[in-house]
């Protein structure tokens, strides 16, 4: 009633069977549903999903201009994800921060499948609330990809945690932010990052954390950053019928 359509129509929308709104009346749901702008971004993605061109596989390829990028950045963790919050690669203070977790090749995996994750991330329920809601934001600017249902699939039947936060529907951008680690070496850590697209690779981002000057997670860093092994080239791995893959560790 308060966004002037028809009940028929609005239940037509949310079952799927009108997949054309106007723009007025998405402009009118996003208001009487008082969603946020990230939110309202969203609607809009759903109704009027743009064209893109799609994975034929799972795997995603990492630029070897960006690789030589990342063996450069070596005093701060960083490492590049893919759509699905794949870690693509990483430089070796990322390594020293994720290494001998299981799961560490996805964020996702990690955070919900991994029982020591609660200990990594003090802030547990926050942190997976935050990567949940990535997904399903990158999920609506593609709903039709392919790999993701299987992602959440393989997480919906994991991990009832994730069930629950999934459930909830939240959207949010990827933006910079703070966060806690806890590792088992050099303690808590106290890291804010940022996050660059990558505009020649469609839905990788590198990701880029740092610590505030002078306080005791830059200290906690500088510990880190000896147990990184000395750089190396990366190697390359050839695949019959296509371009060679890189290996995560840099």
């Amino acid at each position: 009633m308060l966004a002037g359509v028809s009940t028929d129509y609005y239940v037509r929308l949310e079952q799927g069977r009108e997949r054309r709104p106007s723009e007025q009346v998405l402009d009118a749901l996003a208001r009487v549903l008082e969603l946020d702008p990230a939110a309202t971004e969203h609607l809009y993605e759903l109704a009027h999903p743009r064209p893109r061109q799609r994975p034929v596989r799972r795997e995603e390829e990492v630029a070897p201009g960006l690789l030589r990028l990342l063996r450069l950045w070596d005093h701060t963790p960083a490492f590049i994800r893919g759509r699905w919050m794949d870690l693509l690669a990483t430089n070796g203070m990322a390594d020293a921060l994720y290494g001998g977790l299981d799961h560490n090749d996805n964020l996702l995996r990690l955070c919900f499948l991994n029982p020591e994750a609660r200990a990594f991330y003090p802030d547990w329920e926050q942190s997976a609330a935050l990567k949940a809601a990535q997904l399903r934001t990158g999920a609506g600017t593609d709903p039709d990809d392919p790999f993701l249902p299987q992602l959440v699939d393989e997480l919906s039947d994991q991990s009832a945690e994730f069930v629950r936060i999934w459930a909830r529907h939240d959207v949010l951008p990827r933006h910079t932010e703070r966060k806690r680690f806890r590792h088992p070496i050099v303690g808590e850590l106290m890291l804010s990052y940022e996050v660059f697209t990558i505009n020649s690779a469609p839905g990788q981002q590198l990701v880029i954390f740092q610590a505030d000057p002078g306080s005791p997670s830059e200290r906690g860093l500088a510990m880190l950053s000896s147990l990184v092994p000395p750089p190396q080239e990366p190697v390359l791995v050839p695949q019959v019928g296509a371009a060679p893959r890189v290996h995560r560790q840099i």
